[in-house]
Formats: structure tokens, sequence, C-alpha cells
């Protein structure tokens, strides 16, 4: 068999010592821009030069181009090496190759022998794809395994890293590795990551904490539950409502916030779903509370929109797609967490706002209630507030006597 004399691009010291490491299995809970991926990649190509068979996997397909993008790079440097973008494939002339693939479909990575699996943001990954298909095809040959990722939460990832914390599993090791660990990242770019995000998604995405209650977005919620209802807006001040409109079973909400107290003095929510009958009642509210109305403007609401500002009303839609969701959920996060905002103490808002989670995709962030509850006054509170940490204009009442 030929071998071949290739040396692979330089590691930093956190990654050396990891790649170091004769561990059969290796446990990376990683923050982001460590430089999982750049070493996951060397190591697959290394075990391929030696004349072994290497898998990366990610959880998806478009995930999956992300670590194929490196490997084929590596690759393209190497004497002889044969890529096979089609099938996501490298062969080396030792006889060793590397292939990328996916865990959508766990049986889909039956069958294979393996010397080496580079599991690539497992915790976002089928627990199956390993317990059920890769673990068994490492077995005929001895193989190794480094399982690598963000932390999401306390799901299997995290109990594989528990599994090398106790340390009666010699063929199991851990490591934490904060972003900080990357040289090549400047102490600037780290600390203003951690000013521009809550604490808990600093700890998590950066620092590679493992937390319990990853999966929540807001804390401090019964804290900020100290305003006071009013049912008409008092003069001299900004109010600012927020509309998030119900469709089928969901509830239609208007949430009034007074702009320069910042807290929350009116909510009302109900389920008519007629064009006629909440235009009417967003009116009548505007009526006691005049001032700037942000309203969701997708589906259903862009009629409803069209039609208040035909009438004369200070209506801004909103189009929610997953970015802008994002954005006015941060938005809302970061004032619980400031101190920021006060709110009813509402039991159906805090409630919605205690059970409201979120979930870290290898791409984004998915936000949402919980199977089988609503979210409709968190959406219209998180639009109200983006009308005032926006610095959105309001209109006045008029002055006081």
């Amino acid at each position: 068999m030929p071998t071949l004399d290739v040396t692979l691009p330089a590691l930093h010291i956190s990654q050396r010592r990891v790649a170091d490491s004769d561990v059969r299995f290796r446990v990376l809970a990683c923050g982001r821009r460590w430089g999982k991926t750049r070493l996951g990649a060397a190591l697959c190509i290394e075990v391929a030069l030696r004349g072994g068979r290497a898998w990366w996997i990610a959880p998806s397909y478009p995930i999956s181009t992300v670590g194929w993008r490196i490997i084929k790079r590596l690759a393209m440097q190497i004497p002889g090496a044969e890529i096979r973008k089609v099938e996501r494939l490298v062969t080396f002339p030792t006889g060793g190759e590397v292939q990328v693939r996916s865990a959508d479909n766990p049986d889909s990575l039956r069958g294979e022998g393996l010397n080496f699996a580079v599991l690539d943001e497992c915790a976002f990954m089928k627990e199956a794809a390993w317990a059920e298909a890769i673990r068994p095809a490492l077995s005929d040959r001895e193989g190794r395994a480094m399982f690598i990722s963000t932390p999401k939460g306390r799901n299997w990832f995290w109990r594989l890293w528990q599994r090398c914390q106790d340390g009666s599993q010699d063929e199991w090791r851990g490591w934490q590795l904060p972003t900080s660990d990357n040289p090549y990242i400047a102490d600037g770019e780290i600390e203003a990551a951690r000013k521009g995000s809550t604490e808990k998604i600093f700890q998590q995405e950066y620092l590679a904490m493992f937390l319990e209650d990853a999966g929540g977005v807001f804390r401090r919620v019964m804290d900020a539950a100290t305003a006071t209802a009013l049912d008409v807006g008092k003069k001299g001040r900004q109010y600012i409502i927020g509309a998030d409109w119900g469709r089928s079973n969901d509830y239609t909400v208007l949430t009034v916030l007074d702009v320069e107290a910042r807290e929350m003095v009116h909510i009302d929510r109900f389920t008519q779903i007629d064009y006629n009958i909440q235009a009417g009642r967003l009116k009548a509210l505007y009526n006691r509370f005049p001032g700037t109305i942000i309203a969701e403007y997708n589906s259903m609401g862009g009629p409803i929109v069209e039609r208040l500002q035909m009438e004369g009303l200070p209506v801004t839609g909103f189009t929610t797609t997953n970015k802008t969701k994002e954005t006015i959920i941060r938005g809302l996060e970061s004032a619980f967490e400031n101190n920021e905002l006060r709110i009813l103490n509402d039991p159906v808002l805090i409630g919605e706002l205690q059970a409201y989670e979120q979930e870290r995709m290898a791409v984004g962030w998915r936000f949402g209630a919980p199977p089988g509850m609503h979210d409709d006054t968190v959406m219209s509170l998180a639009l109200a507030w983006s009308g005032i940490s926006t610095g959105w204009l309001s209109f006045t009442i008029g002055d006081e006597d």
C-alpha cells in the first residue's frame, strides 16, 4: 500500500490537545467558532491517509455542506486524491476514504464498517443515528468516534458529556471548549458578543455550557409583573399597541404599552376571527389609547392593516419571518433580562411567557409555544415592545392641564 507524506493544516493549542488524545470516544462541547469543524475534517483526512474509512456525519444534508467544503478543500491539496462531488466522497491512493453523510434517516447509515466517525452538531441529531447505526459500524474495526457540538440543553449529547465526567469510562473523555480557546478570535469580538446577547445565550453559545433551562426564553417574568391596568389612556402620555391576529383556534391579542413609563397598561384577548370584528376592536382600543399601532401583516393581517390605514389609523404592518421573529423575541428577552419593562400580572400572559421555548437549530433558532399551548400574548407584547426599543414614534393624547 502506498504512503503519502502530507502536512495537514496547523491546529491551535486547544485543538491539538484534543487531537493528541488516544481515547476512543471524544466528546467536545464547543463554543461557536472554536474550530470544531476544522479539527474534525483534519482528523478524517488523517485516518483516510492511513488507509482507513472515515465518515463525517451531520444532522441534515444542507448542514453537511459545511464539513464537505473543508474536507474537499483539504483533499484538493493532496496528490492522487479523487473527489466525487455527487457522492461527497474522497478516496486516496492509500485505499482510504472520507465520506460526508447525513443523519436525516438513521437507517441509511447502516452496513458500513468504519475506522472513524465525526458526528457534527450531534446535539441536533437523532440519538438513533449513533446508537442504531454508527456505533455498530465501528465494532468490527474497533473504530473511534468524535462528537462535536455546541450544547443544546440537556439532551442525549449532554448525557454523552456526563458519561465522560464520572471517571469510570476509560474509553470516553469530554472537553468543554469555549470560544476564547481559539487564539484567532479577538477578545474584543467575544466581549462584543457578550454585550450583544443575553447571559443565557452567551453561556451556551460562547462558553459551551449545558443549561438546564436552555429551552426557555424569558427569565425574571414575575419580577416584571408589577404594572397597573388602565381602561383609558392618560393625558400627555404616549402609547403603542401591538396586534397579533388570531387564526383558527388562536386568539387575537392587542397589547398596549406606555412608551415613557415602559410598562404594559392594557391587554385585550379574544377569539373572534371576523375581519370586521377584529378591525373594530382595534379601532376602539386606539380611540382610548391613541398612538402608534404595530400589527402583524402576514396572512389575514394584511387586509385588516390596509383597511385601518385607509381609515387614517397610524398602523405599521409587521411581516413575521424566522429572522424578524427572532429579532423581536430577542428584544423582549433583553427587556426582561435588564429590567427595562413592566407588565401586567395577567395569568394567561404570565403562563405563555414562562412556557415560551427556543430551539437552536443547526442554522438559526426556532421560537414558539410548547405543543398544545398558545403564544399570542407573547407575540403581541413583542410587537409592541419592538416599537419602543427601536424608537418608533407615537402620538400623544394631549398635554395635561
